[in-house]
């Protein structure tokens, strides 16, 4: 069967892309099974970045390729369809992990590769509050920013001072103020070829045992509320936050539990959509699809989704 003109195309942009990342570069990698999903396929071309340097070969590597990037991060808010993503996937696992907490200002800085519990724990521990919310969230502080995460009241831009971002569609390593990032209800203005490498967060001193009671109170809430397993958290924004929930409005139209394929609505929580064990991104995809239309159709309501969709067509 002759080769299509569109997958020389495709060919031709991985050898482009892997020439400009030297010894970087992997092939077809398995990015799916990195997210909290554990579903999904390859992506063309992987890298595990070591400095903001190897960053700016990534920025050489898809201006000479045309390839789009995406950031793996910890997985929490991905979702990558079965036939995998064109593009080149980044980790920054290895180079934006560190903490720096100066308690004289009650100011911290953290690698956007650091987990939101982890550091939740750590600075109730020395005392600092306004953070707590973050324990249950089982993302990481770059993905946080990108989509403004939050719970129980709060979110990154309560904290949040500023973000370094380097931008790989033009290489530039800037300081971008949280004011400028486009700050939403779950969303911001970064685009996806702009990396969150770290974020600074103005907190507050306070009783490091009422920080430490709070955070045992949101775990307890969530492992009542929400399910476990695989999943992603909430997948569909609430459409008047506050007021209407997304959870509440799938309840609505009786979908709880309801299934397509090897993907179904929580038993547990009605907004949060389960992947069966060695189960199909496309068919989660296809149920959010369906589970959208049916609210739309039943309540008015358009539901925006809460997860970043990968490799998928529409």
């Amino acid at each position: 069967m002759p080769v299509s003109a569109t997958e020389t195309g495709r060919s031709d942009a991985v050898e482009q892309a892997v020439a400009a990342l030297g010894g970087l570069a992997e092939r077809d990698v398995a990015i799916g099974p990195m997210t909290t999903y554990r579903v999904g396929g390859t992506a063309d071309v992987f890298v595990r970045v070591r400095s903001v340097a190897d960053l700016h070969l990534v920025a050489r590597a898809r201006r000479a390729s045309g390839m789009p990037v995406l950031v793996v991060g910890r997985g929490s808010n991905l979702l990558v369809a079965d036939g995998g993503f064109r593009g080149i996937a980044v980790s920054l696992l290895d180079i934006a992990t560190d903490v720096v907490i100066d308690e004289s200002t009650s100011v911290v800085e953290a690698g956007s590769a650091v987990l939101l519990p982890v550091l939740a724990r750590r600075l109730a521990t020395v005392g600092l509050t306004g953070f707590e919310w973050a324990v249950g969230v089982p993302g990481s502080i770059g993905g946080a920013v990108r989509m403004n995460a939050g719970g129980h009241g709060s979110d990154m831009s309560e904290s949040l001072l500023d973000a370094r971002i380097v931008d790989l569609d033009d290489g530039r390593d800037t300081v971008v103020a949280s004011a400028d990032l486009g700050l939403r209800f779950r969303g911001s203005a970064l685009r996806a070829d702009q990396v969150v490498v770290s974020a600074r967060l103005q907190l507050a001193p306070g009783d490091p045992a009422v920080a430490k009671a709070a955070l045992s109170e949101i775990v307890a809430w969530r492992r009542a509320m929400q399910p476990g397993g695989q999943n992603a958290g909430s997948v569909f924004v609430n459409p008047v936050p506050g007021e209407v929930s997304a959870g509440q409005l799938v309840d609505e139209v009786g979908l709880r539990g309801f299934r397509h394929g090897t993907a179904s609505v929580s038993d547990k929580h009605a907004n949060f959509i389960q992947a069966d064990e060695g189960g199909s991104a496309d068919d989660v995809r296809e149920l959010m699809r369906q589970v959208a239309a049916r609210v739309r159709a039943e309540t008015g309501y358009d539901l925006r989704s809460e997860i970043r969709l990968v490799g998928f067509e529409s």
